[in-house]
């Protein structure tokens, strides 16, 4: 009886609920879907930040029904890297990437997070998972099942828990997880720009000393920033007037689009990197931020949570079709195994780019200018940074193919 108790997730935003719609379509209405997070109550969205979602996530997104629902995305069709410092007066091109993963097929979108998050929102409704707004304030786990009990007084109990309440989950903390990693001295400031002249969907990668500094095309004449500095940096750049805050941004991101102005005013977000030591415990499964945050040096953070999201939905479905509880212990080892080392090489990828990138050294930028000349002159090695970057290489979960559970 115990498989046919519900799931529970905590965490309503882009890995929760597509994690919900995900059990939702592969095991269908006998077993209750409920997503628990206050923030549901906010609605519609406000979030102004926007999001690189690679061809992979996109497939997800489009298998689970949402894709066509999302409005003002808008595809990368190509990409430029450079290496220089800010006061230099030209930015060479050392690295370029254009091309389609396959034909018609871009190697990722650019999309604003409300439009994802509401249409994930109407889509959950739509197929009727319980969406509460209301938090997880304690779980009782047990051989066979766990108890949930709600911030509202409600108590479920249920086959499985999943932790997808981000960086400071109190279900990780609750389940005495640990987690391994570092701050960066690093945050990233986010900022919407719009701009006199059309990016052609083209995104722009800057590596400057202190981090870098990424123009992502947005629909219209409108980009979004993920700028790097130092924290302290960081806090002086956020603070500044209107004027002095488009002269900072001027010089890093130029006129070869024309005149450019802010849209919103601009946060900073502290960067690090962690990982949680166990990716599961007793009835419960962390995903998404939960389970590992990484350095936005190449745009995969999300991208990474939605892979969680695949594997774990793939065992458990597969799991439940079999008659098997699918929160019990071996079912959830199968969902690690499969995550924890493509996240693990991901998070040394990332740290690794980062050292390499974000420093004065001469020797380094010399090192690392000749390497990125030989990749842009290689197209093998080229082609499978993209599939890598587009979340195609490796063992790829059903969804992330496109394919329905």
């Amino acid at each position: 009886m115990a498989a046919q108790r519900s799931i529970v997730i905590c965490g309503g935003a882009f890995a929760g609920l597509a994690l919900a719609l995900a059990f939702r379509q592969g095991l269908g209405a006998d077993i209750p879907v409920i997503v628990a997070d206050p923030a549901l109550a906010a609605r519609p969205s406000r979030d102004p930040r926007a999001t690189a979602i690679v061809a992979a996530c996109r497939r997800l997104f489009e298998a689970l029904g949402v894709w066509n629902q999302v409005s003002d995305s808008q595809p990368i069709l190509d990409m430029v890297v450079t290496d220089s410092k800010l006061e230099d007066a030209t930015r060479p091109v050392f690295l370029t990437f254009a091309g389609d993963v396959e034909p018609g097929e871009p190697f990722a979108h650019m999309v604003e997070n409300r439009r994802l998050i509401d249409a994930l929102v109407a889509r959950a409704e739509a197929e009727g998972i319980d969406l509460r707004a209301t938090a997880v304030s304690t779980y009782d786990a047990r051989a066979d099942g766990v108890t949930v009990t709600l911030a509202d007084g409600a108590v479920i109990e249920a086959s499985l828990l999943v932790a997808a309440d981000g960086a400071r989950s109190k279900l990780r903390e609750r389940a005495g997880i640990a987690t391994h990693g570092w701050d960066y001295d690093q945050s990233g400031i986010v900022v919407t720009v719009g701009h006199e002249r059309d990016h052609h969907g083209r995104a722009e990668e800057h590596f400057l000393p202190a981090g870098p500094f990424a123009i992502l095309p947005l629909t219209g004449k409108r980009s979004s920033l993920v700028w790097t500095e130092t924290r302290t940096e960081a806090a002086r750049v956020t603070a500044l007037g209107e004027a002095e805050f488009h002269e900072e941004l001027e010089k890093r991101f130029g006129l070869h689009l024309g005149e450019i102005k802010a849209l919103d005013k601009p946060r900073a977000f502290p960067l690090g990197y962690f990982v949680a030591r166990s990716f599961v415990a007793e009835r419960l499964a962390l995903v998404g931020d939960a389970a590992h945050v990484i350095h936005p040096i190449a745009g995969q953070g999300l991208n990474m949570g939605l892979k969680d999201v695949a594997a774990l939905a793939e065992v458990v479905v597969d799991a439940a079709r079999l008659g098997i509880d699918p929160g019990q212990a071996d079912v959830l080892d199968r969902y690690q195994r499969w995550r924890r080392f493509d996240t693990m090489a991901m998070g040394v990828a990332t740290n690794s780019l980062n050292f390499l990138f974000s420093n004065e050294s001469t020797l380094l930028r010399t090192v690392r200018d000749i390497g990125l000349g030989l990749v842009d002159r290689a197209p093998p090695l080229k082609n499978l940074f993209i599939r890598q970057a587009a979340g195609l290489s490796g063992e790829v979960p059903r969804l992330l193919k496109g394919e329905t559970l």
